[in-house]
């Protein structure tokens, strides 16, 4: 049986066995088992740097053993790496791009667990979310390299983790320059064709 919730407790806490039984009318997700409604259908820069982000992404991972997912795709993050049950899950959160190469993690439901690399392309709405509160819940749990796109000023800022803190590499990639992720080495992202706007 569904719960439709319409207007959700927002001092209330809730769990990835909540989130399953809502129906919404819109997106949303739970960072520390509150409730943050995603924004409104990315615009057409948006998705045309998330959609070129996940080609060069996706051709250079094709016949590898690390898989690359595009939003919407749950990713569940447990405060352990303890199996635990969907009602002690309360960060489910849904990244424009994802990168696992531990393929245990990945089920029918999305992912189970930490990715190894997390992409976020800002946007009016979740410009703060994205910058605080996921940022907080992707370095707690272990998610070793995000980027923060944004589309405004058509830049890349890296984050990597060490020592359970996200260190910056200290100034955004800009549009025409060639970067490559911790994560993938071998992978030459070229942001002037992430930035490409035609």
């Amino acid at each position: 049986m569904f719960m439709e919730v319409k207007e959700p407790d927002l001092s209330g806490t809730y769990s990835y066995a909540d989130y399953l039984t809502w129906q919404w009318d819109e997106m949303v997700e739970l960072i520390g088992g509150k409730i943050f409604k995603m924004s409104p259908a990315p615009g057409s820069f948006h998705q045309t740097i998330g959609g070129e982000l996940y080609r060069q992404i996706a051709n250079f991972l094709k016949k590898k053993k690390c898989k690359v997912f595009i939003a919407p795709f749950d990713v569940r993050l447990p405060k352990s790496n303890d199996k635990i049950s969907d009602a002690e899950i309360t960060t489910v959160v849904q990244p424009d791009i994802s990168v696992i190469c531990d393929t245990s993690k990945i089920d029918e439901k999305g992912c189970l667990g930490a990715p190894d690399w997390v992409i976020e392309i800002l946007s009016p709405h979740t410009s703060k979310k994205d910058q605080r509160e996921k940022f907080y819940a992707y370095e707690q749990a272990g998610v070793n390299e995000y980027w923060i796109v944004q589309p405004a000023e058509q830049t890349v800022l890296v984050y990597v983790l060490a020592d359970g803190k996200y260190k910056s590499l200290n100034r955004p990639f800009l549009k025409g320059e060639r970067l490559s992720p911790k994560t993938l080495p071998d992978l030459v992202i070229d942001l002037g064709e992430v930035f490409e706007r035609s």
